[in-house]
């Protein structure tokens, strides 16, 4: 293993030779610009769900509450540690060998940008997973998906994120300094070991496969919500099929989005054989784009509800002077309905007509 140098100074050998040509009042810019309206967008998230988690307790509706408060915390908190430790080099001047003498505060930073960056992603593989057994098998969702286990599965999600997290320094293997002096993470430059290229490949393969998970399920929901639609001529759960496919489409295409170029560029720089060719401004470009997720995560999950897009399509339609859609579609959202429509769908006695109460939708 290679682990000659002395944890101390594990992480200023990329200092000496590598430089990263940014501009200090723009790289600063965006670190304030990033961390002030993700806390902003997450704590506007905390607050609609504490809201309607006073408003709605059934058991169909408290796993998904659960989760997505799990998320929001999560990109909350990843916003004020590791905004608040780049504020603090960027303040310092980037001067790591002042502040840093034994390697202290890169570890943690190093850590934190592995746990806040892995647990999203796998949160939102879980979510897509609870969502399509929701939709698909209701009946076991509402006798299954308790509380409690749902309290289980966050725990073990981020025990397992801690986990990755921690390895490096469990193997004695000090994370690195990056060329921009900006942040830390697992060695990117000169990569020779065959241990640096595996936790590279080991982040990159885990958030592909979150990101592979949820677009599954989330294809899986989509279709099944479209299958009860046309199956069945009711009205009640139109709107919620539009709602819960704008959602899903989303999702996906925001994650996907925002943390492809970091997980492809992570995964290169562990499989190329003769040295990483990534330049600086690359992997800080990809970085800045996996930040945007965690920026978006609330407005995805929690900001995207019938009411918001309402009040858009009144606004769009006022400007533009035409009706693009009826608005009847979006007058009876209910996720309870939609999950009794899925299950009467399902069972023998389907051709029975049936009235459900319109309820009105979590977002609401």
């Amino acid at each position: 293993m290679n682990s000659s140098k002395s944890p101390g100074l594990a992480g200023f050998g990329v200092l000496k030779n590598t430089t990263c040509h940014t501009e200090k009042k723009i790289s600063v810019f965006f670190s304030i610009i990033f961390m002030t309206v993700g806390i902003l967008s997450n704590s506007l998230a905390i607050v609609i769900l504490m809201k309607a988690y006073q408003r709605f307790r059934q058991k169909s509706k408290a796993s998904f509450l659960l989760l997505a408060s799990g998320l929001v915390v999560t990109d909350l908190f990843g916003h004020l540690i590791n905004g608040a430790i780049a504020v603090f080099v960027y303040a310092s001047d980037k001067d790591w060998i002042r502040f840093n003498q034994s390697n202290i505060l890169c570890s943690v930073f190093g850590i934190c940008m592995v746990f806040f960056g892995l647990c999203p992603l796998f949160l939102g593989s879980v979510m897509a997973v609870e969502r399509c057994i929701g939709v698909t098998k209701p009946i076991f969702h509402s006798t299954k998906m308790t509380s409690r286990h749902v309290k289980m599965m966050l725990t073990m999600v981020c025990l397992f994120a801690v986990f990755i997290a921690l390895l490096p320094i469990l193997r004695f293997r000090a994370y690195q300094i990056q060329a921009s002096r900006t942040w830390c993470f697992y060695k990117t430059q000169h990569v020779e070991d065959w241990e640096d290229r595996f936790y590279l490949l080991l982040f990159s393969c885990l958030g592909f496969l979150a990101l592979a998970i949820s677009f599954l399920c989330n294809a899986v929901t989509g279709i099944t919500l479209l299958r009860v639609k046309f199956k069945s001529q009711q009205r009640q759960g139109r709107s919620h099929h539009f709602e819960m496919i704008i959602q899903l489409l989303a999702i996906m295409c925001v994650s996907c989005i925002c943390w492809s170029p970091f997980l492809v560029t992570m995964a290169r720089i562990g499989i190329n054989e003769g040295g990483s060719k990534e330049t600086c401004e690359t992997i800080l470009f990809a970085l800045r784009m996996a930040t945007w997720n965690q920026i978006l995560d609330p407005w995805v999950y929690i900001l995207l509800r019938k009411a918001v897009l309402k009040n858009l399509y009144k606004i769009t339609s006022g400007c533009c002077g035409v009706q693009v859609i009826n608005l009847h579609m979006w007058e009876l959202s209910s996720i309870k309905n939609s999950l009794k429509v899925a299950a009467i769908s399902e069972s023998p006695g389907s051709s029975k007509q049936i009235n459900l109460q319109p309820l009105t939708s979590v977002g609401q």
